[in-house]
Formats: C-alpha cells, sequence, structure tokens
C-alpha cells in the first residue's frame, strides 16, 4: 500500500492542471511579467516602483515623469493618459500605494481623503493598528469603486457623503464604538490588535471578526441610507428584512441580554443580523461583498469548477427572492460557485488545523437576502436611481 506522500504526488503527476491564464485583473503583472499583489510598492523581481491605479482597479509599473513626484503608468496605459503621482500617505506609516492623477489637486488619494480622524501617532501602538486599519480600508474602497457604488467624500458632499473616523479608547476607559451614522463610519483601532479583537470575538461568541468585516458591515448600513431608504427598494426591503422602524436601541439591547433567537439561523446569516432588519441587510450586504471579491480572486488566479470535485445540493431559482429577474441566472451561478469554492476552502483551512475561513451557512432565506443586495447594487450599475440622502 503506497504512503500518503506517493499516493499524493502520483496524483500531482496525473491530475494537477496546468495554469490558467488570469481571467480578471485581480492577478496583476509588472511589466517584467513578474506576478504582484494589490499591496505592492515595488516588484521583487525587478525593483520598478508600483502604483495601485483605482479608476482602472489595477497595479501599474510606475516610470519617472518630466517633473519630480511625477510618473507615467506601464502596462498599456497610453501616456495621453497624463501623469499620477503617489498618495502623500506613502511616506507615512501606512504606506499607501495608491495613485492619483495628475490633474487632481489632492494631496491624498481617494481613499485616504475619506479619512476625518485618523490615530494619534504618539502613542506607540497607534502606527500599526493604522497601517493594518488602512490596509482594510483599501482593499473596501477598491471593490466599492469596482462595483460602480456612488463614493463622495464629506468634503464633496456634506450630506450624503463618506467619512471615516478611526479613534482609540479614552484614557479613562471610554470605549470607541465601532459603528455608522449619518455617514460617519467609527473604526475603533483597536481592532487592529489580534490578541483584542480574537478577545471580542470569543466575549461576544462570534465565529467570525475581522477588520475587512467591519468594514464591509459598517458600509452596508451607509449604502442603506444612500439606495434604499426613500427610494423604490425600501417597502420591498421592509417585505424580505423586517419593518426598520421598530426601536433599534431596545433591539439591540435586547439581543445583547437575550441572546438570539433559537431559530435565528433558518432565517439569517449571522446572529447579530437577527437583532434588527437594519443589521440583517448590514450583515447581508457585508457577505455579499465577501462573496464578489472571494470569487473574483479566485477567478483572477486560475480556479474553476473543473478544479472542484463536490456534491452538493445547489440552489434553484425558487430559492431567489426574484426568480423571474432577467439576471436571476447569473446570481444563481454566483451563489453556487461560492458554496463549492468556500467548501473546498474550509476542508484545506481544517487540513492546516485552523478554523474554517467561512464559519457560516447559507439558508434559503438567506439567499434570497443576498440577491435583493444583488439588484439593489446592479441596479446602481446599471444607472437606477438611488435613495435621497
Amino acid at each position: 500500500m503506497k504512503n500518503l506522500f506517493d499516493s499524493l504526488l502520483d496524483t500531482l503527476t496525473g491530475s494537477w492542471k496546468k495554469p490558467h491564464a488570469p481571467r480578471s485583473k485581480r492577478a496583476f503583472r509588472c511589466d517584467c511579467d513578474n506576478p504582484v499583489f494589490f499591496r505592492n510598492t515595488h516588484c521583487l523581481a525587478c525593483d520598478k516602483p508600483l502604483g495601485y491605479e483605482p479608476a482602472l482597479g489595477e497595479i501599474k509599473t510606475m516610470y519617472p515623469g518630466s517633473e519630480p513626484g511625477a510618473w507615467q503608468l506601464g502596462g498599456g496605459v497610453d501616456a495621453a493618459a497624463g501623469s499620477y503621482r503617489r498618495c502623500a500617505n506613502f511616506e507615512t506609516v501606512v504606506g499607501c500605494n495608491w495613485l492619483i492623477p495628475g490633474n487632481d489637486a489632492s494631496e491624498l488619494c481617494v481613499a485616504c481623503r475619506l479619512n476625518r480622524t485618523t490615530p494619534d501617532l504618539s502613542d506607540p501602538d497607534n502606527p500599526r493598528y493604522w497601517q493594518a486599519i488602512e490596509v482594510a480600508k483599501r482593499r473596501l474602497i477598491s471593490q466599492l469603486l469596482a462595483l460602480g457604488l456612488p463614493l463622495e467624500s464629506k468634503v464633496e458632499n456634506p450630506d450624503g457623503g463618506l467619512a471615516f473616523d478611526l479613534l482609540r479608547s479614552m484614557p479613562d476607559g471610554s470605549p470607541a464604538m465601532t459603528g455608522h451614522s449619518s455617514g460617519l463610519i467609527t473604526i475603533n483601532i483597536e481592532e487592529a490588535d489580534d490578541v483584542r479583537r480574537e478577545q471580542i470575538r470569543m466575549a461576544l461568541h462570534e465565529p467570525y471578526r475581522t477588520l475587512l468585516g467591519h468594514f464591509r458591515h459598517e458600509i452596508g448600513h451607509y449604502y442603506w441610507d444612500r439606495l434604499v431608504w426613500n427610494s423604490e427598494w425600501l417597502e420591498p426591503f421592509r417585505v424580505l428584512f423586517g419593518d426598520e422602524r421598530t426601536d433599534y436601541a431596545q433591539a439591540i439591547k435586547a439581543n445583547y441580554e437575550a441572546g438570539p433567537p433559537a431559530d435565528w439561523a433558518d432565517r439569517h446569516i449571522s446572529s447579530y443580523a437577527s437583532s434588527h432588519p437594519w443589521e440583517d441587510w448590514a450583515e447581508t450586504w457585508a457577505h455579499y461583498l465577501h462573496i464578489v471579491d472571494s470569487l473574483d480572486t479566485a477567478l483572477s488566479h486560475g480556479l474553476d469548477a473543473e478544479d472542484i470535485e463536490l456534491e452538493f445540493t445547489p440552489f434553484t431559482r425558487d430559492d431567489l427572492y426574484d426568480p423571474d429577474h432577467p439576471k436571476a441566472g447569473r446570481t444563481l451561478l454566483m451563489l453556487n460557485s461560492w458554496v463549492e469554492l468556500i467548501t473546498v476552502l474550509n476542508e484545506m483551512a481544517r487540513s492546516l488545523g485552523q478554523p474554517d475561513f467561512y464559519p457560516f451557512v447559507m439558508s434559503r432565506p438567506v439567499v434570497k437576502k443576498l440577491q435583493f443586495v444583488s439588484l439593489v447594487v446592479e441596479g446602481v450599475a446599471d444607472g437606477a436611481p438611488g435613495a435621497t440622502p
């Protein structure tokens, strides 16, 4: 009988497929053809400087321009597109690698200019906290731009714009509470401390808690205000998620004191989603972003269903919110593909002794809600009017 190592090598020799060409621009390459990644500032193979061009959604190789601090982009970008500058936060502990078009007078990129309050760097812990926070935030902003969602700062649009306060608990022990209010998202930067975040996760009996998850959840509240409130989506939202006019403070208080209902998993993606319709929307929105980004990354690096041998019962059109919508089949394909992918990834995590990458189960009511979120997002991309801020 062959040992595990020999059996594995035989399987790899006979079955491992040749790498696919990249199928999405998430798989970036330097002009020297070396693979590069979203956070890179230099190519490790040729040492050329790299920058992220948010309008293109791509990492590009940079070449010195005609003036100090000006850059031209390689990778097929026409020189007529003009020059670029690095974000001013490139020189800070944040090390932001995003680029600013030469005709934009701002010193900060489209992601960094959303900050209203940044951490006090005289505290020795805050530089590393801020760095981790910004990595997650840039990932969020890049996805929002790629989805075509409205994104304005509060400087540009005081009533309907977005801003971030990156705060830390006060010396007297008063906590900085992560949350959203009228376009202002507050993030407790102590969540960037892995030990502290894990302590909070355990105390709240959560299966998953990440910086990126916080950003995706809180931005969901912002887009409820922008896209659902006072729009054609409001009444359908109330039918599917519940009436948001239910007293929010009382609902959250009851959730923390009594816990979620015993059958929450039959109707919600997480226990916290069962606390109030606003939280159900924000949790569902966050998971929609998780699914879209993860699938895009998988396809970018050549993974597809041919690589997965898995028997499961797929969702059908009857499980959707709007089974007759022209794009219902695409949404169904996305969700079923995600189930296949994440089931295998969870098994891989277990084989490494790690927690599941995605410790959630999508019930059929959750699938309806995910399609609803997808329809709202696609409606924006298709030019449908959003809500009045």
